[in-house]
């Protein structure tokens, strides 16, 4: 690995470790298109290319999430009952995306359908209509349910979930700061279940290649997750300190592109 590569990684763990701890994201979606052009510049295999850049920003973000869990959760930021309840079904859904799915949904499709949810996410979220005053948390059966739709869906795009489950928690009349360090804490299970499911699932596909467990590209994680826990924490103290209208609109902000790009894929792929 050369300078001048370590150096683009650095500079992404950086930028996806901020966002880790500033929106509870856990950096994943922000990486996985970069890590994309990337490897495809040092040469990865096109019919690799996609799914190591999905399970190796994944995998990052079984760092990052820790980083930003705890700062988050020493200023009281994390509902860890919202956690305790989700968890069964993150692993659930994590498994049987990471470990089955994941190779086998058609890239055009899932890159429509994502797009299009994340789009009327972020359009709700960035109009800034206030939920239902009635509208709770659903009970345990529900917030399990909940979560392995989050970890199924997570999986087949390399996200630590933040862009299902922020929403989730806030149209359930969670504040915001706390539904963003609840996210941050739900996105290490579901990274955990991705990543043993990728590295499973692509074992055979990438035996052979130097620098490859599975699906994952551990020297490139490596260099990624240096960067992104530095920082992750100065993001969770600045969610903290932002007025809540200003995070929604940087956070739907950031949805819009994230969906303008899988849009983009998704037309590509339809039309090859």
């Amino acid at each position: 690995m050369d300078v001048t590569l370590v150096g683009v990684l650095l500079v992404l763990g950086l930028a996806c470790g901020f966002a880790a701890g500033l929106l509870g994201i856990g950096g994943g979606m922000v990486l996985a298109p970069f890590l994309t052009l990337v490897l495809t510049w040092r040469g990865m295999p096109l019919d690799l290319v996609v799914h190591v850049a999905i399970a190796t920003s994944m995998a990052t973000i079984l760092f990052t999430s820790l980083s930003s869990m705890r700062a988050h959760h020493r200023r009281g930021g994390v509902r860890w009952r919202i956690v305790a309840a989700m968890v069964p079904g993150l692993f659930i859904g994590g498994l049987l995306s990471g470990g089955a799915v994941f190779s086998l949904v058609p890239t055009s499709w899932l890159a429509l359908f994502f797009g299009l949810f994340v789009s009327y996410s972020a359009l709700k979220m960035f109009v800034g209509k206030p939920p239902k005053p009635e509208r709770q948390l659903p009970g345990p059966v529900g917030l399990t349910a909940a979560g392995a739709g989050i970890g199924f869906l997570s999986g087949l795009v390399g996200a630590g979930g933040g862009f299902l489950s922020v929403p989730f928690l806030t149209r359930s009349n969670v504040p915001l700061p706390a539904a963003i360090g609840t996210s941050a804490a739900l996105g290490f299970p579901i990274a955990l279940a991705n990543t043993v499911g990728y590295i499973g699932s692509g074992w055979k596909e990438t035996a052979g290649m130097p620098g490859m467990l599975g699906y994952v590209s551990w020297p490139t994680l490596l260099v990624v997750v240096a960067a992104s826990v530095l920082v992750a924490p100065r993001g969770a103290a600045l969610a903290h300190q932002l007025p809540v209208a200003t995070l929604k609109r940087v956070f739907a902000s950031l949805l819009f592109v994230l969906a303008g790009y899988m849009l983009w894929k998704s037309y590509t792929a339809f039309a090859a």
